[in-house]
């Protein structure tokens, strides 16, 4: 499924691959590769709430912003929610980056080897093979609460609706 002129790079117009998820649909699985080269898979956090925040790349100004974000509002959250970062950056660069910017709150994920994160949660840049911007709050039992695809890739995403999304799981006591 493609979804034509979905998004916009600079003001240059991008189609993406994949459904449009939002807030009821059943989070699709995903098989990501961590910072070690090992898989990692949606069911590695069964049971907790989920924050995934997406990025186009670690090497840009407002996934450096984003992620770092996140990572300082990662310990507030509390023990029953995890943050995720997920590019298609390769697990050596986010391995580098994490570690020169101190980000240890949040597990940064990388999409290169197969696209399928792209393809399933419908974040795929078609042609460029990089993801779009997007947050998606999925709850302990793996049902999107929130959903968010930034418009524009070098615009930010909404932090305090993905915030609050998971805040108020949290209050409804949503994690296992």
């Amino acid at each position: 499924m493609e979804r034509k002129d979905r998004i916009t790079l600079k003001g240059n117009k991008f189609t993406l691959t994949g459904p449009e998820l939002k807030a009821g649909d059943k989070a699709p699985d995903f098989n990501l590769v961590g910072q070690d080269l090992k898989e990692v898979t949606l069911k590695d956090f069964s049971g907790k709430i989920k924050l995934i925040s997406v990025a186009v790349s670690l090497d840009t100004g407002v996934c450096d912003s984003q992620l770092r974000r996140f990572n300082e509002q990662a310990v507030s959250l509390g023990k029953d929610v995890v943050v995720l970062n997920v590019t298609m950056d390769l697990p050596f660069a986010i391995k580098r980056f994490c570690s020169t910017a101190g980000i240890d709150r949040v597990t940064s994920l990388s999409d290169h080897k197969n696209a399928l994160f792209g393809e399933n949660y419908g974040v795929l840049i078609k042609n460029l093979r990089l993801l779009a911007r997007a947050i998606f709050v999925v709850d302990s039992r793996d049902t999107i609460a929130y959903a968010e695809i930034v418009p524009e890739a070098t615009d930010s995403v909404d932090f305090e609706g993905s915030l609050k999304a998971v805040k108020e799981l949290v209050a409804k006591g949503q994690a296992a």
